[in-house]
């Protein structure tokens, strides 16, 4: 027999080694030798329980008994005398169909009722009935417990260790499932400091420390490349449970990745005095992230920005050089639009609604004109992410020019004539005398255009230049 000091040390070795509580690997080691002994005892179906004393090794066995109703009694009794007549009647006509002994024909799985509910029946191997039970216990009450003490066996055959060897192997990975799964349950959209362990594919697995992360391409950034052994922060999405173990999900492309940077880099954030309000992102290009503050006297950009830009310069650094324009939030929608157009200064904003879509109509200066719409769409498009309205990009003069993805806005009724600029001479007319009605704006634009028609050579005059030159010549 093993020293007892030697089987404590085994225990708590494994507890350490598998982040396994005490408790989980004393009761997997109790159900092991409940199957041993059924195993070497053949008391199938028999409801066997073991207590085991890790400081001295010892063990005791108990076959437990559960009391029941009486009706389930009688209604066991009635199928098992129903069951026994079909066999009788079936040897009689020597039938083989129902062959099966009536001991043996009850149903090893519990049946379902119309709600998927398991029905409760009676077990002979495991149930007693309430009157039964107070033949031996007067006081007994209904779903109380009657524990019978077994007699220890002094060892296990050969097949009964190896079952319990099974069983405790296969205990173990649960339980080192289940705590790994209560290790991360809580942690969703949390940041862990993680290490790239290998790349198969397009799928990327991220070693968290006592766990491993799937990181699918949905979840990763597009100029990003990843390497075993890179060492990188991610964020869990979502833990699952599944028989292998639990699926953690985790992710660099997410905008809650940049929120939770600033919070961990912004000490106002994660002190409640400076919230934000939302992020808007194009994953490895640019980030728009609106922020507030609880209190008047913080300022909530210059918090977020640190001094001389320490803070933002992590976060930047962390998201490979990734732009971020922090936006101040506003209650006031008209105001929260302008500011989310920033850097581009905004002339006007006008609100509307159609067939239930908010649409927010922008004016800009011409100068400005390409800036609040940023590259291929870019600014614009991450501003409607932002502020939740559909905002349309209008020159300051009033003629529509793109929506929040960039396209082109045709009004209806729109012709080429209408879309096409005015024509030259019209506009050398009304630029004669620019200082008594144009704008400085709109006088740079006229000069423009008395310049451009003064230089400009049609082919019928350079065709009569050519022969005036040659009738000189001659």
């Amino acid at each position: 027999m093993p020293d007892p000091k030697e089987i404590g040390a085994a225990i708590k070795q494994i507890c350490e080694e598998k982040g396994i509580p005490f408790e989980a690997v004393i009761d997997t080691i109790e159900t092991a030798l409940a199957v041993a002994y059924r195993k070497e005892t053949g008391k199938k179906g028999k409801d066997i329980r073991v207590e085991f004393n890790p400081n001295d090794g010892s063990m005791r066995i108990f076959e437990v008994t559960t009391v029941v109703e009486d009706e389930l009694y009688d209604e066991y009794l009635k199928e098992k005398e129903a069951k026994e007549k079909a066999e009788a009647e079936a040897a009689a006509t020597k039938d083989t169909t129902l062959s099966t002994p009536a001991s043996e024909a009850l149903p090893d799985a519990p049946m379902v009722d119309e709600t998927g509910e398991p029905v409760q029946r009676f077990n002979p191997k495991t149930d007693i009935s309430m009157t039964e039970a107070r033949k031996e216990i007067t006081d007994i009450e209904l779903g109380d417990e009657i524990r019978d003490e077994l007699e220890v066996p002094a060892e296990f055959g050969r097949m009964a260790a190896q079952t319990a060897k099974q069983v405790i192997i296969q205990k173990l990975r649960e339980a080192e499932r289940e705590t790994l799964f209560k290790l991360y349950q809580d942690r969703s959209g949390e940041i862990i400091n993680a290490m790239i362990q290998r790349v198969e594919g397009k799928i990327v697995f991220v070693d968290l420390g006592q766990a491993i992360a799937v990181m699918p391409p949905s979840e990763q950034v597009r100029n990003e490349t990843y390497k075993a052994g890179q060492r990188l922060k991610v964020l869990l999405l979502s833990i699952e449970k599944t028989n292998r173990g639990p699926e953690i999900l985790a992710s660099r492309s997410n905008p809650n990745l940049v929120s939770a940077l600033f919070s961990a880099e912004v000490p106002e954030i994660a002190a409640g005095t400076v919230v934000v309000k939302g992020v808007a992102r194009e994953a490895g290009s640019r980030t728009k992230i609106a922020v507030a503050a609880t209190d008047p006297n913080i300022d909530p950009i210059g918090s977020c920005v640190g001094q001389r830009g320490t803070r933002v310069q992590t976060v930047i650094n962390e998201l490979g050089g990734e732009k971020i324009d922090i936006i101040h939030h506003d209650d006031d929608p008209v105001k929260f639009i302008v500011h989310a157009l920033s850097p581009a200064k905004i002339a006007s904003v006008t609100l509307k609604e159609e067939e239930g879509k908010k649409i927010a109509v922008a004016e800009v200066p011409e100068d400005q004109f390409s800036l609040a719409i940023g590259r291929s769409g870019q600014n614009v498009r991450l501003a409607s992410r932002l502020t939740g309205w559909s905002i349309d990009i209008v020159k300051l003069e009033g003629a529509p020019a793109v929506d929040e993805n960039g396209q082109p806005i045709v009004t209806e009724g729109a012709t080429d004539e209408t879309a096409a600029p005015e024509e030259a001479p019209v506009e050398t007319a009304e630029a004669t005398a620019p200082e008594a009605t144009a704008t400085p704006v709109e006088a740079a634009a006229a000069e423009a255009d008395v310049v451009a028609p003064e230089a400009e050579v049609t082919p019928a005059a350079a065709e009569d230049e050519a022969v005036s030159s040659e009738s000189k010549t001659e």
